[in-house]
Order: C-alpha cells, then structure tokens, then sequence
C-alpha cells in the first residue's frame, strides 16, 4: 500500500466516524455491509475498501432493507425475483386445495388473493414501480397473478389473460402497481400539488381568506349564501345554499376526507 492510498482511506474513515458521531448512530462491524451503488457503467475499480473500527466491511452487490432488496445498479432484480419465487410457492400450496372441480370456492381464493398475495406484490410497490418499464420484470408479476387468476376461474392453462381478468373481476397487476405509486405521490409526495394531508405549521391562518368582488356593485338582486359542516364517527361532510331574493337557487353536499376536522367542513 502507497502512502497515497493509505492518507485517502484515512480520510474515506474519518468522514463515515463523523457521519456517524453527527447521526448519534452505531456500526456493528460485524454486522454492516457496503455496496457501491452506480447506474452506469464503471470502468474503474469497483471494489472499496471501507473500514469501521479498524475493520474491513463486506461488500455485496445486493442488501435487503425493510424488505427490499436493493441492488447496486437499482433495477431491483433480486427483489422481484425474490417476491415471484416466494408468491409461486403460495400459489402452488395453495393449488393442492383448490382444484377445476373440487376445493376452495371462487370466493374463497378471491379473498385469500385480495388479503394476502396482492398485498406481498404491493409492498413498497411505490420505490420499485420503476421495474413495469422493463418489459422481463413486468412479465413475472403478470405471471404471478395469472397462476392465481386460472384457481379462481377454474379454467384452463390456455385461456388468455385478457378473459381472465374479465371472468375473475381482478384488476390487471402492472394497474395495481401504478396505482398505488400514484397514491403516494398525491397523498404523501413532494413534487405533486395536490390536496393531501398537512402538517399543523403549514396551515394557512385563518384571518387569511379569499376577497370577493361581486360583478354587478348596483345590481337590485341580492344573492346569500350560507355554510355549514359536521362530523361524525364515520364521515364528514359539508353543505351549501344560496338564496337569491328569499328563494332558494342552489344547494350542495361534499363529503370530505376522513381527516378533515369539524373546523374544516
């Protein structure tokens, strides 16, 4: 070893030592593991040297977090590989019990679907949903769901997807996927604009409000408009009327998202 390379691993320790005293964090060297994560292409040496407490860590090219496993070009392909392996071997379990003409009725393999092999293939869909835009990935959950989709149809191998989907009542999985990203971002997302929930410092004063300017200052008619909300165990809601000179022109009736407080509606 150079005395070069020797001061830059120094230096490489000191920075991860202070990341972590900063974070009040600590390493298990015992425990921890290091990946290089790239998305392009590297021609340099893609072996580290990273040492914690005078000790080497590991390198791998795949670590599981929460669930996920992330790989070090994050296509996630270990990890779908993982979900249809362990989503294959439920499904053929379950296959001993449910056969074309006896076992587990319709019903039944809906529910154990909807509860259980949906939910594995939409955990954290919103960090991985990156993988439908790879036509192999995108495959594999289509394959999953269409093992499922022949038990509850009691049909046959041959029959498409397109009539299994109709003749089960399932939605397609790649929608599932997308659906549930695009849940996220509108509900739990940054960069979307739309009406999600708030924390209290971000809530607009309320001797703030919107200036009305009527169209007509000198018109003889006189519109009213009165408000008023309310909530309850199981919803919250809010109405409208407008009357224009004593006669009633307009009511309306929202429900609002179960978070709303009464103030709100």
């Amino acid at each position: 070893m150079t005395r070069g390379e020797s001061v830059v691993k120094v230096k490489n320790y000191m920075k991860i030592l202070e990341w972590v005293q900063n974070n009040k964090l600590n390493f298990i060297e015992n425990k921890s593991k290091v990946m290089l994560m790239s998305c392009r292409r590297r021609t340099e040496r893609k072996e580290i040297e990273i040492y914690v407490n005078n000790k080497t860590l590991k390198q791998v090219n795949s670590i599981k977090y929460h669930g996920i496993i992330f790989d070090n070009k994050m296509a996630y392909r270990d990890y779908i590989n993982y979900i249809q392996e362990k989503c294959t071997e439920l499904l053929f379990s379950l296959s001993k019990s449910a056969k074309i003409t006896w076992g587990l009725k319709r019903g039944a393999l809906k529910n154990i679907y909807t509860a259980g092999i949906l939910l594995l293939l939409l955990y954290e869909a919103p960090v991985w949903k990156s993988v439908l835009n790879k036509h192999c990935y995108k495959a594999k959950l289509i394959r999953i769901q269409r093992l499922i989709n022949i038990r509850i149809a009691k049909s046959y191998r041959t029959v498409s997807n397109g009539a299994l989907y109709v003749v089960v009542g399932i939605k397609a999985i790649h929608i599932e996927i997308e659906e549930a990203g695009r849940y996220y971002e509108i509900t739990k997302g940054k960069g979307i604009q739309y009406n999600r929930e708030m924390e209290l410092k971000n809530w607009i004063h309320p001797t703030k409000h919107v200036k009305i300017t009527e169209a007509y200052e000198n018109s003889p008619h006189y519109i009213h408009a009165y408000t008023d909300g309310s909530k309850n165990d199981s919803a919250v809601g809010s109405g409208i009327a407008t009357f224009s000179e004593n006669n009633i022109t307009a009511t309306l009736k929202y429900r609002l998202n179960g978070r709303c407080s009464n103030n709100q509606a």
